[in-house]
């Protein structure tokens, strides 16, 4: 196996390697909304392929960096430039479990943010994540914004290391609003790095 992992946009053929990602960075959290979303017939991960290889919204391929391994997937990013000023949101319209994510994602405005970085559990602790940092940090560069954040779960102590490692600092935490998703954390922590 190499050294560090390359990197690499992300096809529409990467879909199932996404949907499994965005499952551990989200800590079961997708798996559960997209099994809320399946029509009859489909399950919770084709919901999260079928998302993953749209062309459009944040949770897209084309917005989504990979880690490889001698051409196996070790992890992946995903990112992008939040506005300058956020849209009006309508929290009473949205469903629960997302108001403290996007009112911490609000407090964060004119940041690259990273949406998503994870890894498979096999290839933790071989520097995907910092290279994956890395490449979020030339991104925020390149479109000008004023930092970086990103929203953690204060269960995933591992992350929180790496993130302040890297220089990320915590500015704020809301509680969690879980229904019926059985995530081990109980507060949001939005990290700003400038």
């Amino acid at each position: 196996m190499s050294t560090l992992p390359s990197v690499r946009g992300a096809t529409r053929e990467d879909a199932r390697a996404l949907a499994e990602l965005i499952n551990y960075a989200g800590e079961g959290m997708p798996l559960y909304l997209w099994g809320r979303m399946a029509e009859t017939g489909e399950d919770g991960w084709a919901v999260g392929r079928r998302r993953a290889m749209r062309e459009e919204g944040s949770f897209s391929y084309l917005n989504t960096t990979l880690a490889e391994f001698d051409g196996r997937v070790a992890g992946c990013l995903i990112g992008y430039p939040l506005a300058d000023q956020p849209e009006a949101t309508h929290y009473d319209a949205m469903p629960p479990m997302f108001v403290p994510l996007q009112k911490l994602e609000a407090e964060a405005r004119g940041t690259w943010y990273v949406n998503v970085l994870a890894a498979y559990p096999e290839f933790r602790g071989q520097g995907v994540g910092t290279r994956l940092m890395k490449v979020a940090e030339t991104c925020a560069a390149k479109t000008h914004r004023r930092g970086l954040s990103l929203i953690v779960s204060d269960s995933n102590s591992g992350a929180v290391r790496l993130y302040r490692r890297l220089g990320y600092r915590e500015v704020a935490q809301l509680p969690m609003v879980k229904e019926q998703w059985q995530g081990d954390g109980q507060n949001w922590i939005l990290m700003i790095k400038d």
